[in-house]
């Protein structure tokens, strides 16, 4: 009886989130992204597409310079990496692959659009956590979407609404999901216990939690770079040695989005409205634009505000158009996936045997540690923005036990994560996304006159200006 008792309450409790996960993803808040990128989009002149030569100029050409950071805030590099570090978690590896399953090859073409018109989401976000952050009392530089609601919005009620959805969102997302991926891995590569691995996940990640953002984000730093260079360079690899394979790939990725006849012969029953759900649900949660919570790391930079929402922009390329891809066209190049056989793998598994059919016994090794590095780093950056979404709703007094309180239930969570498969997990990751997305989206939209404002004054500073190395020239010869 009690185990009857315990199925049944986990049916009901996956159908019900299930049904409320669709009733807001389908079709309205799926359309509101779409619509909110494309407001940003338009009003900036497709600035990610036609200014590539310049947003690429100031982030990416200038990873290897030497970022000052003035006390108080982290640097605009180590804003990136903490926001990073909790994108780049399970979505980039399982996600996609679970994507595929959901809703065919179709889903990676959505995920592209999502990802391309949420660049210029991602920027207003950035741009806007910047132009409203706050000092808090111990001197460290607070944004977010909160701060922009409250503040440019003047709405107290949708920002503490957006941090009530942030909170569980880090216990589910940020922690649970990515926990279970770490032991997964760990116990499928390896053969390690799943206990004293979330044991073991939840000691190294209070070690960092305890020392506050500069800890997360001197951890985040380290890692970030590290996990992309394994992951990007061991994909690459795969779809090299499939290269003859990737004109079938994309044209099935197009064909399956766009086309309700090639979705269907997939023999699975995909739709396009299921490539499109899916799609565009795992590209925010790949990339988080217009989700809000990455702005809380970039809300803690001393910089610009445009520059900040031109790293923005970077952070949704790197996640979604350059990770995601790589993991999807290695699962369609390596011939690992057949969606219309029994027992077919999904997630971590799928990309795990695309990566082995080319680098072998390796294969496997480089999924699990870049399974670990990822979600790693993610309950980093997760665990960051739920202590700052507490702060915010609860006063100065109150602060001290409900972080303390707060830091033990997320680390709770991480050993939970660890030994258990909830099948609930996903649908109240994509409820407690949506639940924060609604109150961000709207404060975007109302706030993309003042963000494209500001985005249009930098850009006119920015062409009138000479390039930065010969400004440094300059100063050498003095």
């Amino acid at each position: 009886m009690a185990g009857r008792s315990i199925s049944f309450f986990e049916v009901t409790a996956v159908e019900f989130l299930a049904r409320a996960a669709d009733a807001l993803w389908n079709p309205w808040l799926l359309g509101l992204f779409l619509a909110t990128g494309l407001v940003y989009s338009i009003g900036s002149g497709f600035f990610q597409i036609f200014e590539f030569r310049l947003w690429w100029r100031e982030t990416a050409g200038t990873l290897f310079r030497h970022q000052e950071r003035t006390g108080g805030g982290l640097s605009p590099l180590q804003a990136l990496a903490t926001a990073l570090a909790s994108t780049m978690g399970t979505g980039s590896i399982a996600g996609t692959a679970a994507a595929l399953t959901l809703g065919g090859p179709g889903a990676v073409f959505w995920m592209w659009v999502s990802a391309l018109l949420g660049m210029m989401t991602s920027c207003g976000e950035k741009l806007l956590a910047v132009k409203y952050q706050r000092s808090g009392p111990d001197g460290q530089l607070r944004g977010g979407p909160m701060y922009y609601i409250r503040e440019g919005m003047g709405s107290p009620l949708l920002a503490a609404c957006f941090c009530l959805a942030c909170v569980p969102a880090t216990l589910a997302g940020g922690n649970l999901v990515q926990a279970s991926s770490i032991a997964a891995g760990l116990e499928a590569a390896f053969g390690l216990p799943r206990l004293p691995v979330g044991a073991a996940t939840a000691l190294l990640a209070g070690l960092v939690m305890a020392g506050g953002v500069e800890r997360i984000a001197a951890a985040s730093s380290a890692l970030v770079p590290v996990m992309a260079l394994l992951y990007l360079g061991s994909g690459g690899a795969v779809i090299l040695c499939n290269w003859e394979w990737i004109p079938q790939a994309l044209e099935s990725i197009v064909a399956c989005a766009l086309s309700p006849a090639a979705a269907a012969g997939g023999g699975v029953g995909w739709t396009v409205a299921a490539a499109l759900r899916y799609g565009v649900a795992r590209g925010v949660f790949t990339n988080e634009a217009g989700l809000g919570a990455s702005a809380m790391a970039h809300g803690a930079a001393r910089t610009d505000p445009a520059r900040q929402g031109l790293w923005g922009m970077f952070e949704v390329f790197v996640s979604t158009l350059l990770v995601c891809t790589v993991t999807a066209l290695a699962i369609l190049t390596s011939g690992v996936w057949d969606p219309a056989s029994p027992g077919a793998l999904t997630g971590a598994p799928l990309t795990a045997a695309a990566f082995s059919s080319v680098l072998g016994r390796a294969g496997e090794g480089v999924v699990a540690l870049s399974l670990l590095l990822f979600a790693f780093s993610s309950i980093l950056g997760w665990s960051y923005y739920g202590q700052q979404a507490i702060s915010f709703l609860l006063r100065r007094e109150m602060r001290g036990t409900a972080l303390g309180l707060y830091r033990v239930l997320f680390l709770g969570c991480t050993v939970l994560g660890a030994v258990w498969e909830g099948t609930a997990v996903w649908q109240l990751v994509d409820l407690c996304d949506a639940l924060m997305a609604l109150p961000n989206l709207a404060a975007l939209l109302f706030l993309a006159p003042q963000g494209l404002r500001v985005l249009r004054a930098w850009r006119g500073g920015a062409a009138g200006r000479p390039p930065e190395r010969k400004a440094k020239k300059k100063k050498k010869s003095y």
